[in-house]
């Protein structure tokens, strides 16, 4: 099976990312300031924690944005107030062909949404579709939703913005601080991600985008208990920081994994191959359906059973789970043959001996 997994940053590259950001940091706050847990409450003046505003100044910087808003709901949450306020109800939006990621979904239906599809994989197809339909917002799932999924990003935002200025929205989940660049840094108007999937806190959403949407975003917040607190917004920082370098090697082990496992002689197993299930995993696929057995026996060997963020700050030992919903959707046949595994912080190594371990005890 071919995929075409995100091509991820090396440590180096991740490095540089880790050393930018602390750069942007100390250019906003104080050294005692950022020493502190941060504050509480609407300030007068701003109606947010004056710590919160801070650090929406440093992302913005961060990724060359107008503006930043952290919400509530992580996410989902961040995906769900761009749409808001950059589609009109009952609008049309352009989605990729193929399963939308269900809170996303759930909220175009809550919208009314009409849903207009395009084959992102298929420059040609989509130039049509943009040319010949009228379209009020695009969004765009920076990971893969199909298997066989192979858009690129910048292109996908190029081609559009080229026939017109629709304004889009990109979900960048599982690939912020993974990639060289997200969304808005390639012309999109507004970006959405979790922080709690870069080993920040629960509940947190980060949105980045023009000053037109931010501000609508924050007039839609505007209650006190809407607002993310001073210490919450410093944990974002401080998972931010570690997120590039941990999640960098995380990749150099997955690569080293596929690597040795299509070179071994096992078996068992059919086929080896990295993809973006949400994020950049092994995928596993067994020669017969012995999947769910697998995955009950890494458990009792330590691997954990299913996410907790999907690379949260909770997730240290190897990931072994059945392949996506969004995967399963389009072939739900693959749950029994095939599984994930993502190392999360352990090395190969680990990952290795609990896969082979976990097999023999099946067969």
């Amino acid at each position: 099976m071919i995929t075409y997994p995100l091509k991820s940053i090396t440590i180096d590259e991740a490095k540089e990312k880790q050393f930018k950001l602390i750069d942007e940091i100390c250019k906003e706050f104080t050294g005692t300031q950022f020493l502190s847990l941060g504050d509480l409450g609407v300030k007068s003046g701003i109606n947010k924690p004056e710590y919160a505003m801070k650090v929406e100044k440093v992302l913005a910087n961060y990724f060359g944005v107008e503006q930043c808003i952290l919400v509530t709901g992580a996410g989902t949450g961040a995906i769900r107030w761009a749409l808001i306020a950059m589609m009109p109800t009952n609008g049309t939006v352009l989605v990729h062909k193929a399963p939308i990621y269900p809170t996303t979904k759930t909220t175009l239906e809550t919208m009314n949404a009409t849903i207009i599809e395009a084959d992102f994989n298929d420059l040609a197809n989509l130039r049509y579709i943009v040319e010949n339909s009228e379209i009020d917002c695009v969004i765009i799932q920076y990971t893969r939703q199909k298997l066989d999924d192979s858009y690129d990003m910048g292109e996908v935002i190029k081609t559009i913005k080229s026939i017109k200025n629709i304004p889009i929205i990109t979900d960048d989940n599982y690939a912020a601080l993974k990639v060289e660049k997200i969304g808005v840094e390639l012309n999109a108007d507004a970006s959405a991600f979790s922080a709690f999937k870069l080993l920040g806190p629960e509940g947190v959403g980060i949105l980045l985008g023009t000053k037109k949407i931010i501000d609508k975003v924050e007039k839609m917040n505007y209650s006190g208990g809407s607002k993310i607190q001073g210490y919450q917004a410093m944990e974002v920082l401080r998972g931010m920081t570690y997120a590039p370098v941990s999640l960098a090697i995380q990749g150099q082990q997955n690569d080293y994994l596929v690597e040795y496992l299509n070179e071994s002689d096992i078996k068992e197993i059919k086929n080896v191959f990295l993809a973006n299930a949400q994020s950049k995993v092994l995928i596993i696929e067994f020669n017969k359906d012995i999947a769910k057995q697998v995955l009950c026996e890494a458990e009792k060997l330590g691997a954990a059973p299913n996410p907790v963020g999907a690379e949260s700050k909770y997730e240290l030992v190897p990931m072994f789970y059945r392949v996506s919903g969004t995967f399963l959707k389009n072939d739900p046949t693959l749950e029994n043959r095939m599984i994930r595994i993502n190392p999360m912080r352990a090395g190969a190594n680990t990952v290795i001996r609990i896969l082979l371990e976990s097999i023999k005890r099946v067969t």
